[in-house]
C-alpha cells in the first residue's frame, strides 16, 4: 500500500511541475511577443497641418500595454490629447509623453525614460486617431 501511495504523489508532483513549465513557456512567449510587437511599431509621416479640425480616436494594444486616446486638432494643430484608457503595468509616467506630443506638434517624440514601451503605445495610439479612421 505504501508504494502505490509514492506512486501516486510521485506522479501529482510530477504532473504539477509539468503543468508549471507549460504556463512558463507560455508566459515567456507572450512577454516576447509583446516585446517584439513594441519594437517593431512604427509611426506614420502624417502632416497634422492638413488634418481636418475635430476629435479624432485612436487605440493601440500589444497585450500587456493597451491605451485608447482622443486627439484634438484646431487650425492644424494638436491642442489636446486625452487618454480615455491605459492598461499599463508600472508604465503611468509615460503619460507625460502626450504634453511633448503637443509641444512638438508631432507624433514620434523621445520616449519618456523608464517607461519606454508605454510610450511607444501611447504614441501608435495618437498615431491611429490621426489616421482619420474615427473621427467623432
Amino acid at each position: 500500500m505504501k508504494l502505490s501511495h509514492k506512486r501516486v504523489l510521485m506522479f501529482t508532483v510530477f504532473l504539477l511541475f509539468f503543468i508549471g513549465l507549460i504556463f512558463t513557456a507560455v508566459y515567456l512567449k507572450s512577454v516576447a511577443d509583446y516585446k517584439k510587437a513594441v519594437k517593431e511599431t512604427t509611426f506614420s509621416d502624417i502632416d497634422i497641418s492638413n488634418i481636418p479640425d475635430g476629435v479624432y480616436a485612436g487605440e493601440y494594444d500589444v497585450d500587456f500595454i493597451y491605451v485608447k486616446v482622443e486627439v484634438t486638432i484646431r487650425n492644424g494643430a494638436i491642442t489636446s490629447i486625452d487618454i480615455l484608457e491605459h492598461k499599463n503595468g508600472r508604465g503611468k509616467s509615460a503619460e507625460i509623453v502626450v504634453d511633448q506630443i503637443i509641444r512638438e506638434q508631432k507624433i514620434d517624440v523621445d520616449a519618456v525614460s523608464g517607461a519606454t514601451n508605454s510610450s511607444v503605445v501611447i504614441k501608435k495610439a495618437v498615431d491611429n486617431a490621426l489616421k482619420g479612421e474615427n473621427r467623432k
